[in-house]
């Protein structure tokens, strides 16, 4: 499997910390608005042009894209977020509120993977997993299939195919196999574990960290603590989940195919 970005790339058969943050273009669109913002706010501070000048940032990015006619997703959800930000900050008068979402947003991703981890559902056992059965792929490719064969399907007796022949069930297998199967597996399932507290610990100090840096007013501070635990801090936990989880699938994958009681690994 080749190396992805962002969440793909801890299902890669190597690990690419340029790739995995989107690379340095990648790593540019999304720390650009927000560096604008804080060094022109703690320069002039003037609330107005620093959101103006962050916006601005973001736009050129999604129209050098649209220009260039590559994909805009990365870009586009830079613009939305920072969108966001602006509209609180502007709505309050308050430079802090710049970054209000995103501690929302940290502690909704907080709050859902410790409830993964105490239903013993680890988030990025799911995460990897789909990944890696090509989870989307397969339900598409699936869907697909059922529309053309419905087409193609000829009026026939109930329960019967076109030659009259009784009909048979679909033999594909079921894209939420992947999603399942490695519960099955209790070395899959303890690695997964750690992972998503690698997750876990990644929101954590980002609230830690800013949360009293907010509710203190600390605009240079914060902005600089929203940056250094931004792109960095991902791609490090991202290298930090791609060596626990290969680790698993180089473990099953010298396994002996036959005569094993192990659980079959998920396609891949």
């Amino acid at each position: 499997m080749a190396d992805g970005r962002g969440v793909r790339a801890v299902a890669g058969e190597s690990f690419s910390f340029a790739q995995a943050v989107g690379g340095v273009r990648g790593v540019i669109e999304a720390v650009l608005p927000g560096l604008v913002f804080v060094v022109l706010y703690v320069i002039t501070s003037q609330l107005t042009w620093a959101l103006v000048a962050s916006v601005g940032a973001a736009l050129v990015a999604v129209v050098a894209r649209l220009a260039q006619r590559t994909p805009i997703t990365q870009a586009l959800g830079g613009l939305l977020g920072i969108g966001v930000g602006v509209f609180w900050a502007w709505r309050s008068g308050e430079a802090q509120d710049f970054y209000a979402w995103g501690l929302w947003t940290n502690a909704a991703y907080l709050a859902a993977i410790l409830v993964s981890l105490a239903l013993r559902w680890p988030v990025v056992g799911l995460v990897v997993e789909a990944v890696r059965g090509g989870f989307a792929d397969v339900a598409a490719e699936r869907a697909r299939a059922g529309h053309e064969g419905a087409e193609k399907a000829a009026p026939t007796e109930p329960g019967s195919d076109a030659a009259g022949e009784p009909a048979t069930a679909d033999p594909a297998p079921s894209p939420l196999a992947a999603l399942t199967v490695w519960r099955k597996d209790p070395d899959l399932v303890r690695r997964y574990t750690l992972a998503t507290w690698f997750w876990a610990g990644l929101f954590a100090v980002r609230l830690l960290v800013k949360v009293p840096l907010y509710f203190s007013g600390d605009v240079g501070w914060l902005g600089t603590a929203h940056l250094v635990l931004g792109v960095p801090l991902w791609g490090l936990v991202l290298w930090l989940t791609w060596v626990v989880v290969r680790g698993a699938h180089d473990s099953r994958d010298d396994q002996p195919a036959a005569g094993s009681r192990e659980p079959a690994s998920p396609a891949s």
